[in-house]
């Protein structure tokens, strides 16, 4: 693909992917055109917010309320995102075992404001259907993730193939049930009208808001550009919006400056008639709220008056008057393990969630009750390339236990384990081999450090064998 076309898909998103630097003092040209159509939207001062791309961006991480750590508790919190805080200085998080074991996410701040606008939005104590369409590489699903009931739904959709597996990793770390990875466009989910009560669109974008991030994006940005975001944002709310519920709510947001991308899409999405905007109370005064030409409440976040990157976000609740569509499928795609087979697992995971495994081919899945019951329904219309926690395949008698099973919160507690300081977990996390004590026992092992659960180990006795997939190896030097 040419990088011009990829700029175009991917927006924001594709700049995240390239090696981030640095613009030196002085040396920034915001485009002029950019910097008057802000000044239309609303009241800022240009000098400043040019000033403020000249400065190094602030680094933050969300903890993970499922695997909870206090190493961070000293330090500045994120006022709009709870268990968030700011860093004094970027750290190699490569480094840091509790990283990999999914204990934190490291996520910029200004795009945590979903967090206040899903909690003023949506009654997050009942079970729900979660769709989040542009997801990857997994920042958005996994602060969506931390709200939700055990017996939700999230499905985290991404487009392109590649971004697959680092989202897939992801939402693995966060160690829940409750959550499907798919790879289908916007169109593909058409026969699934009515069908969510929440869908997140963090759409492609220009990605103006991360000039400060990376020095290319203002290479790649012009008012053409703009234009083609803005169309291929209406085109994406024109195939989703019909999947959403009566009363349901629908977040965009974009990384973007642009009013064409942000407040004239708010108009966009009322100018269909089934929506109201939904205005949110702001925990920081830095955070500026516009009104768009039809009344679109949108919530601007300016590295200049807040501790964060350019980020745009706004709420809707569709009518309640739309009819709800009934959806049943025929095909089973699926089936319940048998007994013997359950037993084998049995050692591996929490008794109380044993009635929740389901079995496809060779391979055993854990996922909540919800996902069970319409997981035939959602494989007959999405390619799922991720279902709730793969946790092993049977090889003739003996179960083998898949990686993501070791990251689960419904990991046994009785599994047997191996302590290690952060020299083995780094030497474990490079896919080599790493000595057992003698009082461990034979067979499969979790390893853990800060009794946080890194993977799988078999001890075979004169030797253990590292269960770490390939593809989640550490590949840099960590010495």
């Amino acid at each position: 693909m040419p990088k011009q076309q990829g700029y175009l898909m991917f927006g924001c998103r594709y700049w995240l992917t390239s090696t981030l630097s640095m613009n030196s003092p002085g040396s920034f040209n915001f485009p002029e055109t950019l910097l008057k159509d802000i000044q239309q939207v609303c009241s800022i001062n240009g000098d400043e917010l040019i000033q403020a791309h000249n400065i190094d961006q602030p680094v933050s991480i969300r903890i993970n309320p499922f695997k909870p750590i206090t190493d961070f508790n000293s330090m500045e919190p994120v006022a709009w995102c709870e268990k968030s805080f700011y860093l004094p200085q970027r750290i190699p998080f490569i480094k840091d075992p509790l990283f990999h074991a999914g204990c934190y996410y490291v996520q910029e701040a200004s795009s945590m404001f979903l967090e206040t606008a899903l909690k003023q939005s949506v009654d997050l104590s009942k079970d729900l259907i979660v769709l989040d369409l542009c997801a990857a590489p997994g920042g958005k699903s996994t602060l969506i993730n931390s709200l939700l009931t055990d017996n939700s739904i999230l499905i985290s959709n991404e487009v392109i193939k590649t971004r697959i597996g680092p989202l897939a990793e992801n939402m693995s770390k966060w160690g829940r049930n409750n959550c499907l990875v798919t790879n289908n466009d916007p169109k593909d989910f058409t026969p699934l009208e009515t069908y969510f009560d929440v869908i997140v669109v963090d759409a492609p974008c220009s990605g103006s808001g991360l000039f400060r991030k990376q020095e290319d994006a203002i290479e790649h940005w012009s008012e053409e550009n703009v234009l083609h975001c803005s169309q291929r944002q209406q085109r994406i709310l024109e195939d989703i919006i019909p999947c959403l519920k009566p009363g349901g709510v629908l977040i965009y947001s974009t990384c973007s400056y642009s009013s064409s991308e942000n407040e004239q899409i708010g108009d966009f999405i009322l100018s269909t008639g089934n929506f109201t905007a939904i205005k949110l109370e702001r925990p920081d005064s830095g955070i500026v709220e516009t009104i768009s030409e039809k009344g679109s409440y949108g919530y601007r976040f300016f590295p200049h008056l807040v501790k964060g990157e350019g980020f745009f976000i706004a709420a809707f609740q569709k009518s309640h008057e739309e009819p709800e569509v009934s959806h049943y499928t025929k095909k089973k795609l699926v089936t319940k393990p048998a007994k013997e087979e359950l037993n084998l697992i049995a050692p591996f995971l929490s008794e109380s969630v044993l009635n929740m495994v389901i079995k496809q081919k060779e391979n055993f899945f854990l996922v909540n009750e919800t996902i069970a019951s319409e997981l035939n329904l959602l494989l007959e219309h999405l390619n799922i390339r991720k279902k709730g926690t793969l946790i092993g395949e049977l090889k003739g008698k003996d179960f083998i236990p898949n990686h993501e099973l070791a990251l689960s919160v419904h990991l046994n507690a009785s599994v047997s384990e191996l302590d290690v300081d952060e020299e083995n977990a780094l030497v474990f996390l490079k896919k080599s081999d790493i000595k057992a004590r003698p009082e461990t026992p034979r067979g499969f092992c979790i390893v853990r450090y800060k009794d946080k659960a890194l993977g799988w180990i078999k001890n075979i006795g004169n030797r253990t064998n590292n269960y770490l997939p390939k593809e989640w190896r550490i590949l840099t030097d960590v010495s």
